[in-house]
This record gives structure tokens, C-alpha cells and sequence, in this order.
């Protein structure tokens, strides 16, 4: 009885981490492929707005293998990627690996409060009204509407507006103290919020209409046990799913974000890449993302079969 359930999660980890190196060798291969076919000279795509002198030149068809078969080139860079070699940003004069491992922590500290304050609204508003009044549902549904139509950098700016500018509040930029958080979290986590709390209210709503409900409503269990020892429980098997698209709303929304807030992180980093066509920074930051998020599908699948342990044994 034992042995089925962890085959069935070994099984289900597996897949996962195939899928996971597919995702992985995608994104890498598409980096790559944009890099070749890139306008102009790829040896004058990598350097960019970099320094440009022959030494450089002669150290890049060196590294790269530009003077090699276009296939042994692919190969040898997977192979680089495989060593943890990304490359050298040749704006910056710097290996890409110390160009992002300064800028990480920021951008996680950011996504992670972002992510967190989505979450905790959701959580309270769906709590709070689901079941309840018509009116009060219909208050909660129209500001999730809102805050999911509008983009984060126009909710980053009405923040900015009113409680920076106006109030003073709150610091209008840089990532000083907690404080500074505060607004740049906000702006990315409510349209997060939003989707969550509509998914997540549903959900409650269905799961209190169920027999279980019903009958622990008759032995005596009040509302809020019977919400938050078991119908939530069943409200957070969508919640979890959908959660998985989160991860690409985060890191997409934190470039603009840090942008508008004047906030270090790979945000900035991937702006400047862009705009100073620095390919091998671009690349890296793409082939990060891959790996946040394929590390971030995973274990919310796993969260999604720990929640209802049913589907492992579907698998």
C-alpha cells in the first residue's frame, strides 16, 4: 500500500524533470537560434555597444568558436551552459554570472513580497466574502476586476502619485529599507490578487455547497472551522494551478517595476541588455527565467498533489 504512492510520486518527479530540461534546452536553443539570426554579424551582435577593438574581436571568436561549423558552435555552448558558463557581457567587460548574481537578490526580495501581499489579499477577501451578500461579492468582484485590467505600471504610478508624492509616505525610489517595498510589491502583486481572489472565492463557495459541509454543519462545526479546515483546503486545489502562470506574470511585471520605482535587480539589468544590445546578458536573463520557472512548476505540482493526494494515484 505504501510503495504505490511514493512509485507514483517518483514517477510524477520524473516527468516533471524531463519536462523541466525540455523547457530548459528550449529556451537555451531559442536563445541561441535569436542570437544567429540576429541582422548583421554575430560577432558584432555579441559586442553590442560594448568596447570594440580587435582584441575583443579575436576573444570572442575565440570563446564563441566562430570560426567553427554552426552546429559544433551550438553544441559547444550548450556544453558551456552545461558548466555553468553564460558568457561575458561585453558592454560591461564582466562575466555574465557576476553581472546577475549582484542583481538577484533584489529581484527575488521583490517577487517574493509581490507575491506574498497577492496572495495574503486574496486569501482574506475571498475568505471574507465568499457565500456572504450581493453586494458585498459584487464590491469585492469589481476591484479584482480593476486591479487585473489595469497594468502594474499604471497602478505603480497612482501609488507613486498618492502615497509617495502626495502623502510622503513612502520613498518615490531606490530599495532603502522596507519601506521602499512597499509600493513597488504592491503594484505587482494586486493584479495577482485579483485572479486569486475570484478563483479562490469560487472555489470556497463550491466547496461549502458540498455534502461534507453539509454535514459538518450539522454536527455543530461553525463557519469559520468548516472554512479554514476544510473547504479551503478544496478552494486551493484551482488556487494552486492557476498559480503556476503567476510566476511568468512576476518576472515579466518586475522589469517594469523596477524600472518605475528606480529599483536595482534583473529587471534593470535585462533593460540596459536590451537597449545596449548586450546578447549575452539577454540571453542569460532569458535561460533564468526558464529555470524559475520550470523550479517553480514543479513544486507546485507537487504542492497541487500533496493537496489532494488523489491524483497521485491517477498517475
Amino acid at each position: 500500500m505504501t510503495g504505490r504512492p511514493l512509485s507514483n510520486w517518483s514517477r510524477a518527479l520524473a516527468r516533471r524533470l524531463l519536462t523541466g530540461l525540455a523547457v530548459l534546452w528550449a529556451a537555451a536553443s531559442a536563445s541561441y537560434v535569436a542570437l544567429m539570426l540576429a541582422p548583421g554579424e554575430t560577432i558584432d551582435v555579441l559586442i553590442g555597444d560594448g568596447a570594440d577593438t580587435p582584441e575583443i574581436r579575436a576573444k570572442i571568436i575565440a570563446e564563441w568558436g566562430l570560426d567553427r561549423p554552426e552546429v559544433v558552435q551550438y553544441l559547444a555552448y550548450l556544453w558551456r551552459l552545461l558548466h555553468g558558463d553564460l558568457g561575458r557581457s561585453y558592454q560591461l567587460q564582466l562575466g555574465v554570472g557576476d553581472v546577475l548574481s549582484g542583481q538577484v537578490g533584489p529581484t527575488v526580495q521583490l517577487t517574493l513580497a509581490a507575491a506574498g501581499a497577492g496572495v495574503a489579499l486574496a486569501g482574506v477577501i475571498a475568505v471574507v466574502t465568499a457565500g456572504r451578500g450581493r453586494w458585498l461579492r459584487g464590491a469585492a468582484s469589481a476591484a479584482e476586476l480593476v486591479s487585473v485590467s489595469v497594468p502594474p505600471f499604471l497602478i505603480g504610478l497612482v501609488l507613486l502619485s498618492v502615497f509617495s508624492f502626495t502623502l510622503g509616505w513612502f520613498p518615490v525610489s531606490g530599495a532603502s529599507g522596507p519601506q521602499a517595498l512597499v509600493l513597488p510589491a504592491c503594484a505587482l502583486g494586486l493584479p495577482i490578487a485579483g485572479v486569486l481572489g475570484q478563483v479562490l472565492r469560487g472555489g470556497l463557495e463550491r466547496a461549502l455547497e458540498q455534502p461534507f459541509a453539509v454535514t459538518a454543519r450539522a454536527r455543530g462545526l461553525s463557519e469559520a472551522r468548516l472554512v479554514a479546515r476544510h473547504a479551503l483546503r478544496h478552494a486551493l486545489i484551482p488556487a494552486v494551478t492557476l498559480a503556476g502562470w503567476f510566476t511568468g506574470t512576476l518576472l515579466g511585471g518586475a522589469v517594469i517595476t523596477e524600472v518605475l520605482f528606480g529599483r536595482p535587480g534583473l529587471g534593470q539589468v535585462a533593460m540596459r541588455a536590451v537597449t545596449g544590445r548586450d546578447m549575452p546578458v539577454v540571453m542569460a536573463v532569458v535561460l533564468l527565467s526558464a529555470v524559475v520557472y520550470v523550479t517553480i512548476s514543479t513544486l507546485l505540482d507537487l504542492a497541487y498533489r500533496a493537496i489532494d493526494p488523489r491524483i497521485g494515484g491517477r498517475s
